[in-house]
């Protein structure tokens, strides 16, 4: 071992002599254990964020009233707070240090995680209290742009594409992971002390005894682990930069483009994970009252004709896809570059949001046309959440190649805080607007980011080729 090596692996806290661009001196080994621990707590961040997406759904049915629009308010508000709270996240990586960043955010994921274990076990809540908790879940959508910059300092330009789409893809994982534990965790009773169960009630169904305080208390422990596991085997790398200095990210021109593209692919990404259950249920499950509540023969043909689909079956189906093509997409990133796979993820966006488009107004005329409109919304949804996450490993491939390294670390905060209100816009967007007009403004929107990343980044000849 070197003695760069030697001093910066026994320099306490804040490493010494650390450049990744130096072969000789970069120390591989804490690099990538730094990408395991931080993915691992970044996963735990994802899991809070998107918590309420996967109850928000089915406080109704556990004896809650609140209408389709506080439903898509609360399921919202996580998208909301997680935008604003990686504004400020976003400059803790220089002052805080990877180390005690990292530790501080995982343990304050118990507040929004604790609170949704306790309120979903009795309909009492009042509507104010549930949205403080949807906020508080914003903490863990805070911590992305804290933890992508700070792992970004770990590791050379020309390994970051694979570095980073590791991390944000199995970090998104956690999508996935919290709608598709959450069918099985609430279906029995874990430990005596956690709580009672409650009766879910959902129309043309028997009653269903379940522990929906499982969904969140079973993460606790995991949690607990991550702020060990930070707190002990983290480091710190010494980038100068106080607040005034990171902000001079936004004189660059290359900043602006990067938060479109970025509001394209992971805007989607995280706007539709929140809303996808919702969405599903209102169109095509118990929320469309012209499949369950019509009057006649009609109706009950309907209603016996076409299976209603449970989306607690289907909602993590997105996000694996999403987070698995960030994971599967960001090597050949650094293989074949950035600008041409956002180029791709853009095009894919159109098609398979315009496809979507046609299953977003049922069709109640026959249980048939039902069930092709919802296999259509299906797919076409598949298929968005595989382009967005096909953009999200590519654009994090161009920032590192586009800034230099502390405004890297800067932009890819930035683009993530910007993006983090995916959920947000999303949620307000169907609220105010049918889904079909909502979605030829996505079209719309994606055609422009093609159109920046052809001219900037992937012609020949393009002023910054990434």
């Amino acid at each position: 071992m070197s003695t760069a090596e030697t001093s910066t692996r026994r320099s306490g806290e804040w490493l010494q002599s650390w450049d990744p661009e130096n072969e000789a001196t970069w120390d591989k080994r804490l690099a990538w254990k730094t990408l395991i621990v931080t993915t691992f707590t970044l996963t735990l961040c994802f899991v809070a964020w998107f918590l309420p997406s996967a109850i928000v759904p089915k406080l109704n049915a556990l004896g809650y009233t609140f209408t389709k629009d506080q439903l898509y308010w609360l399921a919202a508000i996580p998208g909301l707070s997680g935008g604003l709270m990686r504004i400020f996240w976003m400059v803790l990586p220089p002052i805080l240090g990877t180390r005690k960043m990292v530790a501080i955010t995982t343990g304050m994921l118990l507040f929004p995680i604790l609170g949704w274990g306790v309120r979903v076990q009795s309909p009492t809540a009042p509507y104010w209290e549930l949205l403080v908790l949807a906020f508080l879940a914003g903490i863990g959508g805070g911590a992305f742009s804290g933890f992508m910059p700070s792992t970004s300092y770990f590791f050379p330009r020309r390994m970051q594409g694979t570095a980073l789409g590791l991390q944000a893809g199995i970090g998104n994982f956690g999508v996935s992971l919290v709608q598709l534990l959450t069918p099985w965790l609430i279906g029995f009773g874990m430990i005596g002390f956690l709580g009672a169960s409650q009766q879910m009630k959902v129309s043309g169904k028997p009653d269903v005894s379940v522990w929906y305080q499982n969904a969140a208390f079973f993460y606790v422990p995991f949690i607990i682990l991550g702020v060990i596991f930070a707190w002990t085997l983290l480091k710190s790398v010494p980038i100068k930069a106080n607040i005034r200095q990171q902000f001079d990210i936004f004189g660059n021109q290359d900043t602006w483009w990067m938060t479109a593209l970025y509001i394209m692919t992971f805007g989607t990404f995280s706007g539709l994970s929140a809303q996808f259950g919702l969405l599903m249920t209102n169109l095509y499950g118990s929320g469309n009252a012209a499949i369950v509540k019509g009057a006649g023969a009609t109706a009950q043909l309907l209603v016996s004709g076409y299976a209603v689909p449970d989306p607690v079956k289907y909602v993590f189906l997105g996000p694996l896809v999403g987070a698995g093509a960030r994971v599967v997409f960001s090597p050949l990133t650094d293989k074949m570059g950035g600008a041409r796979w956002t180029l791709v993820s853009g095009l894919g966006l159109v098609g398979s949001i315009i496809y979507t488009i046609g299953g977003l107004v049922p069709d109640t005329s026959s249980a048939a046309a039902l069930q092709g409109g919802f296999d259509r919304f299906l797919w076409g949804m598949l298929a968005i959440f595989l382009f967005a996450g096909i953009g999200n490993a590519s654009t994090f491939k161009q920032m590192p190649m586009i800034f230099e390294r502390r405004q890297a670390g800067g932009v890819i905060g930035w683009t993530g805080a910007i993006a983090a209100f995916g959920p947000f816009l999303f949620g307000v967007g169907l609220t105010l607007m049918p889904a079909a007009t909502f979605y030829w403004i996505g079209v719309v929107f994606a055609v422009f980011c093609i159109a920046v990343t052809w001219m900037r980044y992937a012609r020949p000849g393009a002023p910054k080729v990434s």
